[in-house]
């Protein structure tokens, strides 16, 4: 079982490494990590374990977060809408995405950023199409597939999809203008019914 002791901070090299790509079909060391992953964040939406076991919460971990410098990540998120995603990620690209941009308005956080806070906003694409293989939690079944995602699974994918690139959200954020908002950018929650 994972704990925020096994998460990697934002000084260690493996986060800033270009993860490698997975071999398919799945080892049974990456399935097993997909499912630590997986466990890791749906612990943390019981506040009562969460603290028991040492969780900071989250909805999104990849696999360089804990050391393994791989091509995986694992989305357990439940949208503004009350709609649960949950699914790892494999090999996964994002092949287009809208010029439209959205951010969180309290800006995001990472499980792997937690020394400091760094405040401000990061711009993401609204709308991205990525191809991947995705990994059902509940069947234990790996689809490859072509998916557009938009607003709030959008950000989440992209950031965890910066991790792969070794790419942490505290890079994205305009140092000089932290909370500047371009034009084509508006706020996640003034586009989404709550």
């Amino acid at each position: 079982m994972l704990t925020n002791k096994d998460i990697i901070k934002d000084d260690h090299p493996t986060l800033r490494l270009r993860a490698q790509e997975v071999f398919l079909p799945l080892s049974d060391e990456d399935i097993k990590t997909l499912y630590l992953m997986d466990e890791y964040l749906e612990n943390g939406y019981d506040e009562k374990k969460a603290k028991e076991l040492d969780i900071r919460p989250g909805v999104g971990l990849a696999a360089p977060q804990i050391n393994i410098s791989k091509q995986m990540f694992s989305i357990n998120l439940v949208d503004y809408k009350g709609i649960t995603q949950r699914f790892g990620v494999i090999n996964p690209k994002i092949i287009s995405e809208s010029v439209k941009k959205t951010y969180l308005p309290d800006g995001e956080g990472c499980l792997s950023v937690e020394k400091f806070v760094i405040e401000g906003i990061v711009h993401r694409a609204k709308i991205i199409t990525v191809k991947a293989h995705f990994f059902n939690y509940v069947t234990n079944e790996i689809e490859e597939k072509t998916v557009i995602m938009k607003d709030l699974l959008a950000i989440v994918f992209q950031h965890e999809y910066d991790h792969l690139k070794g790419i942490l959200y505290i890079d994205r954020i305009n140092k000089a203008q932290p909370f500047s908002i371009p034009e084509n950018s508006s706020s996640l929650v003034d586009d989404t019914e709550v």
